[in-house]
């Protein structure tokens, strides 16, 4: 049986294979793109009642938000990293 990074290569491998014979990357990570953005519609609008103009303008709002709060956590953890980072070096040296 495989080990887990002879597993994590081979997926590597199938999936640059997969990507590589892909003529149209955006044309193959539309349905998930439109899947995010119905998800944020979803949020925004349940019952479906607002025009689709004025859904479509919040969800984007909601979708910049969510990207924007992703952003923060990963600052937030690449600080972190770098803090810890420097202590170590601090201790050590």
């Amino acid at each position: 049986m495989a080990s887990t990074e002879e597993r994590r290569l081979i997926a590597q491998v199938a999936a640059h294979t997969s990507w590589s014979n892909t003529p149209d990357r955006s044309a193959r990570t539309a349905p998930a793109r439109d899947a995010l953005m119905a998800s944020f519609e979803r949020q925004v609008d349940p019952e479906g009642t607002l025009p689709a103009a004025e859904r479509a303008q919040r969800a984007e709002h909601l979708r910049k938000a969510h990207f924007a709060r992703l952003a923060l956590r990963s600052a937030a953890v690449r600080r972190k990293a770098r803090d810890e980072r420097e202590a170590a070096a601090a201790e050590s040296a």
